[in-house]
């Protein structure tokens, strides 16, 4: 099983992130099982949000909080500390948007200035890119499905386009 952790601070979509990197991987097919899932306190704007996406090739019947991931995606770099590491298998990764080195072996991402440059409020999807390209489990395309599928016709160009430009970015 695939785990993945998002670390978020409420309105920012970590929630939504985990919701449509799931949905993305269920679409591959039938044998693809996928469950996204939140843990918060009271729930208000800008408050700590951690949430969860598990991915199998079966159906998954463990809906307990992660204990140690895959990747880690911090939205907001003021949420981590020394002790994610603890979180991670041994071959795990965290993966930050910021804008400044982290320390340990974080890989560091400016998710903020491709969101601006799409003017969205929040850098979930352009994060959703960024794990994409990391770890190869999802692609453009399975991502652009699910925000078809999720997200308000509105608000789908400007959000895949951001996909594809993190995407990009990562790759080059």
């Amino acid at each position: 099983m695939t785990e993945i952790i998002w670390l978020g601070r409420g309105g920012q979509g970590a929630f939504t992130a985990a919701k449509l990197f799931g949905a993305a991987y269920a679409l591959k097919g039938d044998n693809f099982y996928s469950l996204a899932f939140p843990s918060f306190g009271p729930e208000r704007r800008g408050a700590p949000v951690r949430v969860f996406t598990k991915l199998d090739i079966k159906p998954i019947a463990d809906r307990s909080e992660t204990e140690k991931a895959d990747y880690i995606v911090i939205l907001d770099d003021t949420l981590y500390n020394d002790s994610l590491k603890n979180l991670l298998k041994s071959d795990g990764k965290i993966v930050a948007n910021s804008k400044h080195e982290i320390a340990g072996n974080a890989y560091i991402f400016d998710g903020n200035s491709i969101s601006e440059k799409f003017n969205l409020p929040t850098v979930n999807t352009v994060m959703l890119g960024v794990i994409s390209a990391l770890s190869e489990i999802v692609t453009a395309d399975d991502l652009h499905k699910a925000i078809e599928l999720y997200m308000p016709e509105k608000i789908q160009t400007k959000n895949k386009q951001a996909v594809d430009n993190a995407l990009k970015e990562v790759c080059e």
